[in-house]
């Protein structure tokens, strides 16, 4: 795809995930009954409607390209949207406002562009590969940390790392943990690839994501000056889920620690 054809989806991306991070926040720290997936995996009526009005949209605007999204699945062919109707629905659920929308294009695992809107943060970024990475309006990049011990990190846990599951990033999170400044987490993967790429965090990793978690924000990663693998350092197969988003700078150190607390990431 072109600069300019990346440029104006990326504009139509953000556009809809305003509409529908704003259908979401008229219920937020309302009352509803929320459906479990699992035990801590949680799906509202509101998760479902920002999804149709994503889909609708979309079909509106880009009648050429695939919907894929998490509540009503689809297949991706070619250039295909990836979208998170609420990105962080546990978070939504309880109160706590780190969740969001997220609308990524990908062609063939390729991220390409994206938009992530997290309307109780009054936070929106949007962005595009060869393009700038915006944060509300104004340019961003990765941060210039060089030094791992210097670096604020962010992570997730699979609801069933509790459980102590083999792959479960418990044992990776505590052999990191030393060697940083902090790690965080905060349950929204979308809004950590977002801000990794405006240089709040120094890196990123996680297991068994979906690419409607990650397409938008891995492209303002990438988009912002940063780097993303696989947690082994090959090229990420972001429909798998197991992977690590930098600076750059700190890639390698994290990449050192990382494959020693694994276990089973197939």
């Amino acid at each position: 795809m072109t600069p300019d054809r990346l440029e104006q989806l990326t504009t139509i991306a953000l556009e809809v995930a305003e509409e529908a991070a704003a259908l979401v926040m008229n219920a937020y720290r309302t009352e509803f009954a929320p459906s479990e997936k699992g035990r801590a995996d949680l799906v509202t009526e509101y998760d479902v409607q920002s999804e149709r009005l994503i889909r609708r949209r979309l079909k509106e605007r880009t009648p050429d390209l695939i919907v894929v999204g998490e509540e009503e699945g689809g297949r991706a062919e070619g250039p295909t949207w990836f979208c998170d109707p609420i990105d962080g629905t546990t978070n939504f659920v309880h109160g706590h406002p780190f969740f969001c929308v997220s609308i990524g294009l990908m062609k063939d695992g390729v991220p390409l562009a994206g938009a992530v809107v997290a309307p109780a943060l009054h936070l929106r970024w949007h962005g595009y590969r060869g393009g700038p990475v915006l944060r509300n309006g104004q340019a961003c990049h990765v941060s210039d940390t060089l030094v791992l011990s210097e670096a604020l990190l962010a992570t997730g846990f699979h609801p069933m790392s509790a459980q102590s599951q083999p792959g479960d990033n418990v044992d990776s999170f505590r052999r990191v943990l030393p060697h940083v400044r902090g790690i965080r987490r905060c349950g929204a993967a979308a809004l950590d690839l977002c801000m990794t790429a405006d240089g709040t965090y120094d890196g990123y990793w996680e297991r068994k994501l979906n690419a409607w978690d990650s397409a938008a924000g891995a492209a303002m990663v990438l988009a912002a000056g940063g780097r993303i693998t696989s947690l082994q350092g090959d090229p990420p197969d972001l429909s798998v889920g197991h992977f690590l988003a930098s600076n750059g700078h700190v890639h390698e150190a994290l990449l050192a620690l990382l494959p020693e607390a694994e276990h089973d990431v197939a």
